[in-house]
């Protein structure tokens, strides 16, 4: 028997039910990714002007402490970034920028959690109903090669098995619409979500280079006006005049 046969024979066994329930199968694991995603990315939900606004007001005092109780409480990639720096302001402001970029980084990677499996399903669902439109077709002309041109129920059989490769295909292509719709949205908010964390960055940045170092004590030291051995302008150490002695 040749493996052409084999293969019609074990598609017309199987029918084109089980592509029906694997397109529904599909569309409600793409469904419940979606939900979960949109509940994630709700909570990353926060206003970047708020939180550039009391950055602002914080570090225009150089105050860090009060920058990071104002972060504390808040979910959102940018807050979380800023967050990053902030800890690392003392060991300088590369250390801060690299620290945000690794911030960054993993945030990337927790925001396109499982949207690999959207993109997937937007190419794959369309793919899984035409393969049950084929098996359709395959169904329909063995049928018609069974009964004569006159059987009105050979006829009636091939005109439904027709309909329902239709209907794989139109729900292979709705399932891919809706995924196409979720992986677009959840895409541009990704965008939105770390172009406003390069903004928090870059505010942070330009505070922790700019600012003026101080001392422990807060304090600017000073030379000591006539103090031994120098000289009460230039404050260098006096040469002995050979002429003196």
């Amino acid at each position: 028997m040749h493996v052409v046969d084999v293969i019609g024979d074990l598609l017309v066994r199987l029918g084109t039910a089980w592509v029906l329930w694997l397109l529904f199968l599909l569309f409600v694991t793409g469904a419940v990714v979606a939900v979960e995603r949109w509940v994630y990315f709700r909570s990353k939900n926060d206003d970047v002007h708020a939180i550039a606004a009391a950055l602002d007001a914080s570090l225009s005092r150089q105050n860090l402490k009060a920058a990071l109780r104002t972060l504390k409480p808040l979910q959102s990639v940018g807050a979380i970034v800023a967050r990053a720096g902030l800890r690392l302001a003392p060991r300088g402001a590369r250390a801060a920028e690299k620290g945000m970029r690794g911030a960054i980084s993993v945030e990337r990677k927790a925001l396109a959690a499982r949207l690999v499996y959207l993109g997937g399903l937007r190419v794959g669902a369309p793919l899984v109903g035409a393969f049950g439109t084929v098996v359709g077709a395959i169904l329909a002309l063995a049928e018609l090669g069974r009964s004569s041109p006159a059987n009105q129920l050979g006829l009636a059989f091939i005109a439904a098995a027709l309909a329902k490769a239709l209907v794989s295909t139109a729900m292979g292509l709705g399932v891919a619409v809706l995924a196409v719709a979720a992986h677009a949205y959840f895409r541009r908010r990704t965008a939105e979500f770390l172009d406003d964390a390069d903004t928090v960055s870059n505010l942070v940045l330009a505070y922790l280079t700019t600012r003026t170092p101080s001392s422990p004590t807060g304090l600017v030291h000073s030379s000591g006006r006539g103090g031994r051995g120098t000289d009460d302008k230039s404050g260098s150490r006096k040469r002995p005049n050979p002429e003196a002695a």
